[in-house]
């Protein structure tokens, strides 16, 4: 166990976290929402610090991120636990393992000097924080993360984008790139189908894109729950309102853990939210979980070229220079 950041006393023994926007006042003995932060006697505690139950070598275009990188791995690790309880989540496994097995917390006990050499081994240019939702082990993250920087490796958070803005200012300095799914554009959807809320999400996309952090957005999409036209554009318009050059990942659903009475998104409705994003002036716009149909590819926004080409999860040619397009100079936005 590790003694909490981002936490403060209350009356009565209670602790409230302020890790993420859930804000959970806990009472002795209980855990919040995520499951994994015990308070104890008054003192707030993660229970995950250094318990590991994932080490895995990814392509960094399995995180999405399309701008960062590409064609480079990056050691990605997990804990158990989330703050979200979303209904369709496909790593539910690890997610949501402490409610599920009657609280107990399993994992490989690791340092942060044992991950960080463990990524350097494997050649990976960066570590991402993934699987689960890592703000819910952000002791450890945060650990890591300073030790990466000093060993010259890049940090990458795959988040639900619910954490506090005191979170997002304290991380932003160790922190390189971020993929934040925005699962909905819809409070309800968010409140029925995560356990959650939409602006917080918003307001960290924001917030990370003005703290220099480079994002990029995912939307996971649910036939007749998000994937309507006049949602889409709703979403499109809030990203290009942030930077138009933010990519933009719209991911086909499959039927998983608790959301089985839906069908797996048709290609059709990808290349019509693709359509929908370049439509409202989005520079980027990526189709995913469907390999092969050509919407992985990057185009240059300005001549059209392609100048990144992409087969499902690896990046078979890059034509450009320092940065540039190779035919037209334009400049492409990302961590090259």
């Amino acid at each position: 166990m590790k003694e909490a950041l981002f936490y403060s006393a209350a009356a009565d023994g209670k602790t409230i976290c302020g890790l993420c926007n859930h804000r959970c006042q806990i009472k002795p003995g209980k855990r919040g929402i995520c499951g994994v932060r015990e308070n104890q006697d008054g003192k707030l505690y993660s229970l995950v610090y250094g318990r590991l139950v994932s080490g895995n070598t990814d392509p960094i275009e399995k995180k999405p991120l399309f701008h960062f990188l590409p064609g480079t791995t990056s050691y990605s690790i997990a804990t158990v636990g989330c703050n979200f309880h979303c209904q369709h989540c496909q790593n539910y496994q690890i997610s949501q393992y402490p409610h599920l097995s009657a609280g107990e917390i399993t994992g490989n006990t690791r340092s942060p000097e044992q991950v960080v050499g463990a990524a350097l081994s494997a050649g990976s240019a960066s570590i991402s924080y993934t699987y689960v939702e890592p703000t819910i082990f952000y002791e450890f993250a945060y650990d890591c993360c300073v030790l990466a920087h000093e060993q010259g490796l890049k940090n990458v958070f795959v988040s639900n984008g619910y954490m506090t803005p005191e979170v997002s200012r304290h991380l932003a300095p160790v922190l390189d790139g971020i993929n934040i799914d925005i699962k909905a554009f819809s409070d309800g959807f968010y409140k029925k189908i995560c356990k959650a809320r939409l602006q917080p999400v918003l307001d960290n996309v924001r917030l990370m894109h003005e703290l220099g952090v480079w994002v990029e957005v995912t939307t996971l999409l649910i036939p007749g729950l998000n994937d309507s036209s006049a949602e889409l554009q709703q979403l499109a318009r809030f990203i290009k309102d942030v930077d138009p050059t933010i990519p933009w990942h719209v991911t086909a659903f499959y039927p998983t853990y608790k959301l089985t009475d839906r069908p797996p998104t048709p290609v059709e409705t990808l290349r019509k939210a693709r359509d929908i994003g370049l439509k409202e002036g989005l520079s980027f716009v990526y189709e995913g979980n469907i390999p092969g149909e050509g919407g992985e590819n990057t185009y240059c926004p300005n001549c059209g070229t392609e100048i990144i080409s992409r087969y499902g999860m690896s990046t078979r040619a890059i034509k450009m220079q320092e940065g540039r397009c190779g035919s037209c100079q334009q400049v492409i936005q990302g961590v090259w």
